[in-house]
C-alpha cells in the first residue's frame, strides 16, 4: 500500500513537472512570435534587459504588450479548464462546461446592458467588466436560487435552471443589442466572440486572485469529487457531505466563471475539450486531473491567442474564433466515436 501511494505520487510530481516546462515553453513560444516576430537574440536580450535601441522596441513588445496579453490568456484558460473538470464531476458528464450554469449569458446581459447606457467606460475603463461581473453574480443567485430544494441542490435541476437562465439572458441581450448605436454594438460582438486584448493590470491581478483561491478550494475537494464522479449514493456511503461538496464547487465555479467571462468575454470549449483530453491521457483522478487540467486550458488558449493575432496580421481574429474551430469538430468527434466515458 506504502509502494503503491508512494508510486502515485512519484507520477504526480513527474507529470506537473512536465505540464510546468510545457508552460514555461508555451509562453516563450507566444512572447517570440506575433504580428513582429522576434528573433530568439533579441527576444533574449529584451528579457534580460538590454540597453540597445532595437532592443529597448523588443521589450516595449514584450512586456508592455504580450507578457499580459499572455499572462491573461494563462489565466483565463486555466479558470476556465479547471471550473470545466470540476463541474463534470459534479453533474457526472465530461460533456459539460462552465457555461451551462448560465453564468456566461448573464454576464454577457449585464456587459450588453452597461454598452447601452454608456456606462463602458466608467471607474477607469473598467465598466464593462464590472457590469459583465454583476451581470454573472446575479445569474448566479438565479440559478441557485431555481435550482435549490429543501436545502439541497438536484444535479438535474442546476442544469435545467442554467439552460433556463441562458434562454432568457439570451432574449433580453437580443433586446438590448437591437437598440444599440452601431459602435456600441461592434463593441459588444467583439466582446462577445471573446478576447484577450488589451487587458488591464487590475483586472490581471483580479483574475489570477481568484484563480489562485479557487484551485486551493477545489483541490481541498478533491478526493469528494473523485467518490461523487462514481455516483452520489456511493459517495454518501463512504462519509462525503455531497451536498457541501455540491454547494462549494458549484459556487466556486459559477463565481470564477464569472469573473474571467467579465474580463475576457464568452470564451467556448476550453472548458469541455481540456478536461476530457487530459482525462484520456492522465485518468479520472482529480488530484492530478485539476491542476494539469488548469495548466493545459492555460496553454491551449496562450496559443490559441497567438495564432488569432498572427494568421491575419496586422489584423486579428478573436480568440473565441480560433477555440471554437478547435472545439467544434473535437466535439463532433467524441460524439461520433463515442469515446465521452467519464472515466478514462
Amino acid at each position: 500500500m506504502a509502494s503503491w501511494q508512494a508510486l502515485r505520487a512519484r507520477r504526480w510530481y513527474a507529470v506537473m513537472g512536465l505540464m510546468v516546462l510545457l508552460t514555461c515553453g508555451a509562453v516563450v513560444f507566444c512572447l517570440q512570435f506575433g504580428a513582429h516576430a522576434l528573433t530568439m537574440a533579441e527576444l533574449w536580450s529584451a528579457l534580460t534587459f538590454s540597453t540597445d535601441g532595437r532592443e529597448d522596441v523588443a521589450r516595449v513588445i514584450i512586456w508592455d504588450i504580450r507578457f499580459p496579453r499572455i499572462l491573461m490568456g494563462l489565466f483565463v484558460g486555466a479558470a476556465l479548464a479547471i471550473t470545466g473538470a470540476a463541474l463534470q464531476a459534479l453533474v457526472r458528464n465530461p460533456l459539460a462546461d462552465p457555461y451551462v450554469l448560465g453564468i456566461s449569458s448573464g454576464a454577457a446581459l449585464g456587459a450588453t446592458i452597461g454598452l447601452a447606457l454608456g456606462l463602458g467606460a466608467i471607474v477607469g475603463g473598467l465598466g464593462l467588466p464590472l457590469f459583465a461581473f454583476i451581470g454573472g453574480g446575479l445569474s448566479i443567485v438565479l440559478v441557485y436560487g431555481i435550482a435549490a430544494s429543501q436545502g439541497q441542490l438536484p444535479m438535474h435541476q442546476l442544469l435545467l435552471a442554467g439552460v433556463i437562465v441562458n434562454a432568457v439572458c439570451s432574449a433580453l441581450m437580443m433586446f438590448a443589442t437591437s437598440i444599440l448605436n452601431p459602435a456600441s454594438l461592434y463593441r459588444v460582438v467583439l466582446w462577445l466572440m471573446g478576447t484577450l486584448s488589451v487587458p488591464s493590470i487590475p483586472a490581471l491581478i483580479g483574475i489570477g486572485f481568484c484563480l489562485l483561491i479557487a484551485i486551493v478550494l477545489l483541490l481541498r475537494e478533491s478526493q469528494a469529487l473523485n467518490l461523487l464522479a462514481v455516483g452520489e449514493d456511493a459517495a454518501r456511503s463512504l462519509g462525503v457531505e455531497s451536498d457541501r461538496v455540491q454547494r462549494t464547487v458549484f459556487l466556486v465555479s459559477a463565481v470564477l466563471t464569472g469573473a474571467v467571462v467579465s474580463v475576457s468575454g464568452m470564451i467556448g470549449f476550453v472548458g469541455m475539450v481540456v478536461p476530457h483530453l487530459v482525462r484520456m491521457l492522465c485518468g479520472s483522478d482529480h488530484r492530478l486531473l485539476l491542476p494539469v487540467s488548469a495548466l493545459g486550458g492555460g496553454i491551449l488558449l496562450m496559443v490559441a491567442d497567438t495564432v488569432a493575432r498572427t494568421v491575419v496580421a496586422p489584423a486579428e481574429i478573436p480568440v473565441g474564433v480560433i477555440t471554437a474551430l478547435i472545439g467544434g469538430p473535437f466535439f463532433i468527434y467524441l460524439l461520433m466515436t463515442r469515446k465521452y466515458r467519464f472515466f478514462a
